[in-house]
C-alpha cells in the first residue's frame, strides 16, 4: 500500500522492514515504475456514488433513551417486539436509571430492569449504554435508602432552593466514606456483568450530581472539588478495565474548571455533553472546546435536550444547531431524547443530514483494476478513499477484495494489511483529503504447490470491496449500493485468462 509516490520510495529504501510489507512495496514499485507493462492492457475504472444510506457501524450512531431517569421515558410506549428498526442509523439504546432500581436491597440486584429491554436490541445486533444515577429531582432515593440507613450522610433538598431540611428529595454527600464504600461494591457487581462485554458501547460516570450530570444546580447546589470528581472517576476505573467510560462535560461546573476533564482524558475516558439545545443560540452548547482533546482518540457522545422541552422553549428552532454541534464536537454518537417516532417524524431531514456526517463515513471515491489478468500472474487494484464523517474511523479496518464465482462462492480474498482506514484524515464537509491505496497480490497464492484454493480455472469473476479485519472479515458498512448482505459491495467483474 502506498499513499503517495514520495513516501512510497522513501519506504522502499528503509532497512529492517517487515518482510511481507517489503515484498508488497517492491512489487508495487515495479508496477508503478514500469507503466509499459500495462500500455496495452485495458483497465476498468469505477467511481461509485455515495448511496446516502444511514450507516450502522461500530463505535458510532444514534442512541435511543429507553430509560431517561424516569423509567416510563421513553421506551414505555414501545411494544416488546418494537426495536425501532425504521430509525435510520440507530446502533444502541441508552439505559439511564437510578441506582435504587437496580439494587433495591443491599447485595440483592434487579438486573432484569436493564437486561430485559437490552436484549430486545442485542438480538438485533445493536448495543447498549448505561448511566446509573445517584440523585434525582423527581424521587427521594435515587441512591438506595438502605445506603443512608447504613450511615451514609446526605442532604434533603428542594429543587430551586437547594439544601432544605424539610425538602422532599435526598442527595448523598459524594465524599462520604460509607456512600463510597457502598458505591464501590455496586460498581464491582456492575462491572462483573458488563465490563468488556461486546454488547456495551460505553458507560457514563453517573454517580455524581443530579441526574448523574456532574452538577448540583437542580439539587443541593453544593459545590464539590475536582478531587471529588477524580475520586469517582478512579472508582469506576478500578472496576471497568475494558469498557469505554464517559465523563460528563458538566464536571467543569461550579467553578471547577477543566482539570477534571483533562484528568478524564489522560485516563482514557471519552467526553459526553448532555442537553445540547437546552437554550437557544448562542448558548445552545458550551464545551466544544473540551471535545478537541478527545475526538482524535475516543468517540465523543452528544445528548440533545428533551426534544419537546427544547421546542417549547424555542431553543430547537429547525434543529440545525444539533448538526452544528456534531461538527464542532466531532461527535460519533448522538441521542434520540424523546418519544422516538415523534422525534423522527419531526426531524427526518435533520436526521438524514446528521447521518451523513456523524462518526466516520468511508467513501470509495474511485477504484480500478485490469479488465483481465492471467491465472498465474499478479492481481493489482488501485483505490482512492475518503472519510466523509466528522470523526476518525477509530475501530480501524483494512480493505479487502473478494472474488466470487457465478454461484456466489468465494474464490479469492485479498486483504491489504498495510492500509488502515483509521489513518484517513478528517476535514470539513466536501473538503476532505483523498488518500490513494494500491494492492498487489499473486492471484494463485499456492501456485508452486500445485494446488489453488479458489481460482483454478479461467473465467469471469465478480469483484467485491469490503473493509474489516486483517483476516478479511467485513466489519464496516460502506455507503455503496449492490451489497451482498455481508458488508461486501460489488464493483464489477474480473476476467481471468490462462495466459499471463
Amino acid at each position: 500500500m502506498v499513499q503517495d509516490g514520495s513516501n512510497f520510495y522513501k519506504e522502499v529504501g528503509m532497512t529492517n522492514y517487515n518482510k511481507t510489507r517489503f515484498f508488497y512495496i517492491v512489487l508495487v514499485t515495479l508496477l508503478l515504475s514500469r507503466p509499459s507493462l500495462f500500455a496495452k492492457q485495458e483497465r476498468i475504472v469505477v467511481r461509485p456514488k455515495d448511496s446516502g444510506a444511514a450507516l450502522e457501524n461500530p463505535g458510532m450512531g444514534w442512541g435511543f433513551h429507553y430509560y431517561s431517569n424516569i423509567p416510563t421515558n421513553y421506551g414505555s410506549k414501545l411494544a416488546p417486539s418494537d426495536t425501532l428498526d425504521d430509525f435510520p442509523g440507530l446502533t444502541h439504546i441508552y439505559l439511564r436509571i437510578p441506582w435504587s432500581y437496580v439494587e433495591p436491597r443491599e447485595g440483592r440486584f434487579n438486573w432484569s430492569v436493564v437486561d430485559t429491554p437490552a436484549h430486545r436490541w442485542i438480538q438485533k445486533g445493536k448495543q447498549i449504554a448505561f448511566r446509573i444515577s445517584c440523585c434525582e429531582s423527581w424521587m427521594r432515593y435515587a441512591t438506595p435508602e438502605w445506603v443512608e440507613k447504613a450511615g451514609a450522610k446526605g442532604y434533603n433538598f428542594t429543587v430551586g432552593k437547594g439544601v432544605d431540611a424539610g425538602g422532599p428529595f435526598w442527595e448523598p454527600d459524594y465524599d462520604n466514606p460509607v456512600f463510597l464504600e457502598k458505591l464501590d461494591n455496586f460498581l464491582a457487581a456492575f462491572a462483573a456483568r458488563y465490563d468488556g462485554s461486546p454488547d456495551v458501547a460505553f458507560i457514563d460516570i453517573g454517580s455524581f450530581g443530579v441526574w448523574g450530570e456532574g452538577h448540583t444546580y437542580h439539587s443541593t447546589k453544593l459545590p464539590y472539588s475536582t478531587e471529588t470528581i477524580r475520586r469517582h472517576i478512579d472508582l469506576h476505573l478500578k472496576h471497568f478495565k475494558k469498557t469505554l467510560l464517559a465523563a460528563n462535560d458538566d464536571f467543569v461546573s461550579h467553578g471547577r474548571g477543566p482539570a477534571s476533564i483533562e484528568y478524564a482524558c489522560k485516563r482514557g475516558l471519552t467526553l459526553r455533553d448532555d442537553s445540547v439545545l437546552v437554550q437557544p443560540e448562542p448558548r445552545a452548547y458550551f464545551h466544544a472546546d473540551l471535545a478537541q482533546m478527545f475526538w482524535p482518540k475516543v468517540p465523543v457522545v452528544l445528548e440533545c435536550e428533551h426534544f419537546g422541552s427544547s421546542k417549547r422553549r424555542g431553543a430547537w428552532q429547525d434543529g440545525s444547531l444539533y448538526l452544528q454541534a456534531v461538527e464542532d464536537y466531532h461527535a460519533s454518537f448522538a441521542s434520540i431524547h424523546w418519544w422516538p417516532r415523534e422525534f423522527m417524524e419531526a426531524n427526518r431531514d435533520l436526521i438524514r443530514r446528521i447521518n451523513l456526517r456523524l462518526g466516520y463515513r468511508l467513501q470509495l471515491v474511485e477504484a480500478s483494476w485490469p479488465s483481465e489478468v492471467g491465472l498465474d500472474s499478479t492481481f493489482q487494484f488501485w483505490a482512492k478513499w475518503r472519510n466523509a464523517g466528522v470523526a476518525p474511523c477509530l475501530p480501524g479496518g483494512h480493505p479487502a477484495i473478494t472474488l466470487k464465482d457465478s454461484k456466489g462462492g468465494i474464490v479469492g480474498v485479498f486483504v491489504d494489511e498495510q492500509f488502515d482506514v483509521r489513518s484517513l484524515p478528517v476535514g470539513p464537509a466536501g473538503k476532505v483529503e483523498i488518500v490513494n491505496q494500491v494492492m498487489a497480490f499473486p492471484l494463485s497464492p499456492l501456485l508452486h504447490s500445485g494446488y489453488r484454493p479458489g481460482i483454478h480455472q479461467p473465467g469471469s469473476y465478480e469483484l467485491y470491496i469490503s473493509v474489516g479485519t486483517r483476516a478479511g472479515t467485513p466489519r464496516i458498512a460502506l455507503p455503496l449500493s449492490d451489497g451482498d448482505g455481508k458488508r461486501r459491495y460489488r464493483l464489477g467483474t474480473l476476467k481471468v485468462t490462462k495466459k499471463d
